[in-house]
């Protein structure tokens, strides 16, 4: 079993009809998942590795996670993560987003809100 921990409180806000995914990602070293943002919201734990993840949401634009860690996103706003460790990163995701749309989208320029600088 993968578990993580969060802190913090987690608000789920989709419009329905939703759909739920469990997704395992891994990435590898030296790789980067590549600017996107999602239309739902997202839960996830880190199984293993460290994954750097750059966001307008933190401070600095940047957040690093651990094993262990949880991670949390929501919808609309441009987003990458990238392995900068020697070892794969392995995250479990659960995506809740509107029926239909995809699990995340690689074309920012249909995102409306600011884009990042990263």
């Amino acid at each position: 079993m993968t578990q993580g921990h969060q802190s913090d409180r987690v608000t789920v806000n989709v419009s329905g009809p939703v759909q739920v995914n469990i997704r395992k990602i891994i990435t590898l070293p030296g790789v980067s998942t590549g600017k996107r943002y999602d239309h739902g919201q997202l839960v996830g734990v880190m199984a293993s590795g460290t994954l750097t993840h750059y966001a307008p949401v933190y401070p600095g634009g940047v957040h690093v996670y651990r094993t262990g860690d949880s991670i949390t996103e929501s919808s609309g706003y441009i987003h990458e993560g990238r392995n900068k460790g020697t070892k794969p990163v392995v995250l479990w995701v659960t995506y809740m987003t509107p029926k239909g749309q995809p699990l995340a989208e690689p074309n920012i320029s249909k995102c409306d809100r600011p884009k990042s600088s990263n």
